[in-house]
């Protein structure tokens, strides 16, 4: 449930076009649903202005396919995340409307009803490896409504690629630095641009990076104040950072 949504059901009893009772029900089930399995929030859009998001990892084709079509029925746009393709194929046979992005491993149902005109975020992948992730966050981003431009391959051992795109760095409102191996990328771009900063460590990397834990520790370490950080690969979370920074923003703007 929306903000637009929410007006159009109490514009609707207004004027006679919904019943009260009508009006009465749809509003009980506004702040959450129960099923068998999950309680779904519901009322999210309306806290926060991101939907509740489904994540796939755990959950069967069936559950997910359930959840997609009770968030629907509420008007809400449907993200969901760590689809692998059998699950995906299950859930598009089921929902027409649903589109799969395999690089990034989300599935989305709708886009948000406003974009945020005015606002850009960039997202840097230190190298092509780390690009699975860079795609988690460019894929929310987008089903938020969010502009974002994603800069690929601009990692520290080639500092001369990451210069020449200080343009896009510059007339970035939010910059989501992903990185594994050193994790050294986010304390560069740090330095260099004046905007919030936000780091994912991969899991890329040899066997002395721990799956991503080097990279984290570096970034949690970094020289550059004010770097906020986010799990190992956790590009979703970046992502939601940024759609807040970015309601902050135009809340403010206007």
């Amino acid at each position: 449930m929306d903000k637009v949504a929410l007006l159009d059901l109490l514009n609707g009893v207004k004027d006679n076009q919904i019943s009260a009772d009508e009006g009465m029900e749809k509003l009980r089930t506004m702040p959450f649903e129960q099923l068998d399995f999950a309680c779904l929030d519901t009322h999210r859009y309306l806290r926060q202005g991101l939907p509740e998001v489904i994540f796939g990892e755990g959950k069967t084709a069936e559950q997910i396919i359930e959840i997609v079509g009770k968030l629907k029925s509420h008007n809400q746009v449907v993200v969901a995340t760590r689809i692998s393709p059998d699950k995906a194929q299950a859930i598009l046979n089921a929902h027409a409307d649903a589109k799969y992005f395999e690089n990034a491993g989300i599935v989305t149902v709708g886009t948000f009803p406003n974009r945020k005109q005015g606002f850009k975020v960039a997202v840097v992948s230190a190298g092509t490896a780390d690009l699975k992730v860079a795609s988690e966050v460019e894929v929310m981003l987008s089903a938020c409504g969010i502009d974002n431009e994603v800069i690929v391959d601009v990692g520290v051992s080639g500092l001369q690629r990451l210069l020449a795109r200080m343009d896009s760095l510059a007339t970035a409102d939010v910059i989501v630095v992903i990185a594994g191996m050193d994790g050294a990328l986010p304390s560069v771009v740090g330095g260099l641009v004046s905007c919030p900063v936000i780091a994912v460590p991969t899991s890329v990397g040899y066997g002395a990076s721990f799956d991503g834990l080097a990279a984290l520790l570096s970034m949690l370490n970094s020289c550059s104040a004010g770097i906020t950080v986010v799990n190992i690969d956790n590009g979703f979370g970046a992502a939601v950072a940024a759609v807040r920074l970015i309601n902050q923003f135009e809340r403010h703007v206007k």
